[in-house]
């Protein structure tokens, strides 16, 4: 995350963002510029600035004559942001693990930590803190493959990762101790510069939490 002093433009960008990655902004909801503004207290320029950003990058969708939407939800869309988050994950890995420091093994060992701890409370019915969760989430899977010296493929990986969330926290459900363990195993696996073992944990991991956000949504 930049730690320069935000701009309007990049503040109402952020806001936005959250808000349909979190479910704020319903999936297929009409985006109308007048409550926008209202509430993120942004001029109808810098919105209409934002949605169209947030268009180019998938979140939501422009029709013609109609506005702005949020963009639908579906299965097929899942299964293709997973299956790419596999190819850019996997491949970042690989490359993370051979060229990695010891800078490197130093933010996976905190990541890894932070992420276990709200793991276990998460395992003890303690669900107060899920963004938490899922930002701690976030900074592991990072910095696994922070040392792939590709900012590039980070920031395309990035906007993967945040489209794969939404359908997560459109459904919030938790793998429990299975999901504890593969993360486990990547970490070891990573450490060890294992890459073959660290990539199948990391390719099994996703198809598994793909496979059972599809089947929460079938129940919504």
């Amino acid at each position: 995350m930049s730690q320069s002093t935000p701009t309007v433009g990049s503040s109402t960008y952020e806001r936005i963002k959250h808000d349909i990655i979190f479910g704020e902004l319903e999936p297929g909801a009409k985006l109308k510029l007048d409550g926008l503004r209202e509430r993120y207290a942004a001029s109808v320029t810098t919105l209409r600035e934002t949605l169209s950003r947030l268009a180019s990058e998938g979140f939501v969708q422009a029709a013609e004559q109609r506005g702005f939407f949020v963009r639908p939800v579906s299965a097929e869309d899942l299964t293709e942001i997973a299956e790419l988050r596999i190819l850019l994950e996997c491949s970042a890995l690989e490359t993370s693990i051979a060229s990695g420091d010891a800078d490197w093994e130093g933010n996976l060992v905190a990541a890894h930590h932070k992420l276990h701890l709200i793991e276990q409370k998460m395992l003890n019915g303690e669900t107060s803190q899920k963004e938490l969760w899922k930002r701690y989430d976030w900074e592991f899977h990072q910095a696994l493959i922070q040392a792939c010296n590709s900012q590039n493929l980070l920031a395309l990986h990035g906007t993967i990762f945040d489209k794969y969330l939404r359908y997560q926290m459109l459904v919030l459900t938790y793998r429990g101790e299975e999901a504890v363990k593969e993360h486990k195993d990547m970490f070891e696996a990573a450490l060890a510069r294992d890459a073959k073992t660290a990539k199948g944990v990391l390719e099994a991991h996703i198809r598994l939490g793909l496979e059972h956000t599809l089947a929460a949504m079938e129940t919504l």
